[in-house]
């Protein structure tokens, strides 16, 4: 796992401009703090920060391959789980290797198949080649949308980069937003290709993305597809372990530490119980990490969302399946700390609002960093096997929105009601969902005949799958990364997401429950606590100490009334939401605060051009 940078200008020699290119590959030291490199020849230059996993000593970057017609050179982030198998194909193809790393990989598979070699990976990933033979820039990213990648068109070229902040440290790039950068800020529809800032797009998931001197021209390579399910329940339930199985031994090969991510709720769990099964077999056991916070057990209110707390259910996987386990426990000081929310903005390079829940996640990462840099996390599973309270509910099947959106504000609070009301009207937050939304459920193919509820369950499936998971594995990533720890996602393998995004919502569901195949699939596994235990979210702090902590910090950008956050922001609004004296222990109520600490933070770090007429 690495971050990765560049720069193509086809009217300059960027061997003059390596100031600015070294200041690019810098600004991913914490995404890679093992090694540095760069690479210039005439119009392309190459930036690389190495996070080492695999062949420590051999996978140094940028790599390079000389061929007769010129240099070919890449830069890579990720991991390729069948490298082994295409190393051995490309073996017998002829080619040589000088390493053992996956990186030299990818690279020679790019020489024998060209970008057709992205359908052939099996993995995460977002790679960047400059083909000397061609003067063209190939950008290919994973699938699923795991690792992020980052691109800006200039006069005359392109400035990439594994987060914003490398391209931003290029003064061609305009540190501009727009109202349109504010509303997907704002609302959680994840347009695929959005870049936030103006002028920055990501590279869509599943595609490659190719820069010449005409301009950049995009191919997907793999999409969603509907396709027939012909497998029974027992023959699904199978198919499901023998892919988890497969998965799971693939991605805890490493050459450094590594552990497993546990919440102690169906995904996570049934992830370590396997990792922790294969591991024995070669006499090692797994570690196991899990958050909790003090005074967790005393405050804890269950409602809708989190009905039981998690460290009960974790300490019954980790004594079943034998892992060595630890609870990081962390305090309302630590949440609530402005130098950690500091830190979480600018590894996610915008203001999330998210608060405690981003914090945690990053004192979490930070902690595990000290003893492993590898983690495997059960994200995603949710969203392939159906695990979310919105898959179940009524009103967010009739299909008019987003189904996260139709309790969203019920659950996770709603940020609108501090808005300027001159923002708010030119935002016209509601008419952009309801377009984002159209647009999204157009790409959706029904299967042939079948029923009205089996076609409304496959949209918001197909949603999950292509815009809510986006949304957060790019969380994950930035919090891991910004601590140097690479975390691996078993359950966005695209052969599992493909295989049960097809199953009949019918056989998904078949017991009444959430997430029925992959309890079926785990059962031998897992605690019967676990089996029995019904979906939680994330965990968010309910200890009154945070929440007066963060009203503190909020009447400090309050009593700056020049402050440029209040031309987002209402300051009367937001000193309203201050004085309310209810005791905003939920995530919930504490939502507006958590935004407009967040967006002034944000502003006072990158100083943006904000255009929002």
């Amino acid at each position: 796992m690495c971050g990765i940078t560049g720069w193509v200008s086809y009217q300059r020699d960027l061997s003059t401009q390596r100031p600015v290119v070294d200041a690019m590959t810098e600004t991913m030291s914490c995404r890679g703090p093992d090694d540095s490199g760069t690479w210039i020849s005439g119009p392309a230059a190459l930036g690389h920060r190495r996070l080492a996993v695999i062949d420590l000593p051999g996978g140094r970057q940028p790599m390079s391959v000389r061929t007769p017609d010129g240099t070919v050179a890449m830069v890579y982030s990720g991991e390729a789980y069948n490298y082994t198998e295409l190393r051995a194909e490309l073996a017998g193809r002829g080619h040589r290797f000088t390493t053992d790393s996956d990186t030299e990989v990818v690279l020679h598979g790019y020489l024998e198949w060209g970008d057709g070699v992205a359908a052939r990976l099996n993995g995460m990933y977002a790679f960047a080649i400059w083909d000397e033979r061609t003067r063209e820039l190939v950008m290919i990213r994973d699938r699923m949308g795991i690792k992020p990648f980052y691109y800006y068109p200039t006069a005359d070229g392109v400035l990439f980069g594994s987060e914003p902040k490398a391209i931003l440290a290029n003064p061609l790039a305009s540190r501009t937003v727009t109202l349109d950068g504010l509303r997907e800020l704002l609302v959680m529809v994840k347009t695929p290709g959005h870049g936030f800032w103006d002028g920055m797009h990501e590279v869509v998931p599943g595609t490659v993305v190719t820069v010449s001197r005409a301009g950049a021209r995009t191919r997907a390579y793999w999409t969603l597809e509907t396709r027939p399910h012909t497998d029974g329940r027992d023959a699904t339930i199978a198919h499901v372990r023998d892919l988890l199985d497969d998965i799971v031994r693939r991605q805890l090969v490493a050459d450094v530490p590594r552990c497993t991510l546990l919440s102690g709720g169906l995904d996570s769990s049934a992830m370590t119980a396997i990792a922790a099964r294969q591991l024995a077999e070669t006499g090692e056991r797994v570690r196991s990490f899990a958050v909790d916070f003090v005074g967790q057990a005393e405050n804890f209110v269950a409602d809708e969302l989190r009905t039981t707390p998690d460290t009960p259910f974790v300490h019954d996987v980790a004594r079943v399946a034998g892992t060595e386990h630890q609870d990081i426990v962390l305090d309302s000081d630590q949440l609530a700390d402005p130098a950690i929310r500091s830190a979480v903005i600018r590894a996610r390079d915008l203001p999330a609002g998210f608060g405690d829940m981003d914090a945690s996640l990053y004192l979490l990462f930070r902690e595990i960093r000290r003893h492993s840099t590898v983690a495997l996390s059960g994200e995603s599973a949710d969203e392939v096997f159906g695990g979310y309270l919105q898959f179940f509910d009524p009103e967010a099947r009739k299909g008019t929105t987003f189904p996260w959106l139709t309790n969203f504000a019920k659950h996770f609070g709603d940020d609108g009601g501090i808005l300027a009301e001159d923002t708010a009207r030119g935002l016209d937050l509601a008419g952009y969902v309801r377009d984002c939304y159209a647009t999204a459920a157009a790409q959706v193919a029904p299967l042939p005949g079948e029923s009205d509820l089996e076609s409304r369950m496959r949209t918001i499936s197909h949603l999950h799958l292509t815009r809510f998971v986006r949304v957060l594995l790019d969380r994950k990533d930035r919090a891991s990364m910004a601590v140097g720890l690479e975390v691996r996602v078993p359950f966005c393998d695209h052969r599992l997401v493909e295989y049960v995004y097809n199953a009949p919502w019918a056989l998904k569901s078949f017991d009444g429950r959430e997430k029925s195949l992959l309890r079926e699939a785990t059962a031998d596994v897992l605690p019967r606590s676990v089996y029995d235990r019904v979906k939680s979210p994330y965990p968010s702090t309910q200890d009154p100490a945070y929440a007066a902590a963060l009203r503190r910090n909020v009447q400090e950008v309050l009593a700056q009334p020049s402050h440029p956050v209040f031309g987002i922001v209402s300051h009367r609004r937001l000193a309203e939401a201050v004085r309310d004296d209810t005791p905003q222990t939920t995530q919930a109520s504490r939502r507006g605060l958590e935004r407009a600490l967040d967006l002034a933070l944000w502003i006072d770090m990158y100083r943006p051009t904000l255009k929002l007429a």
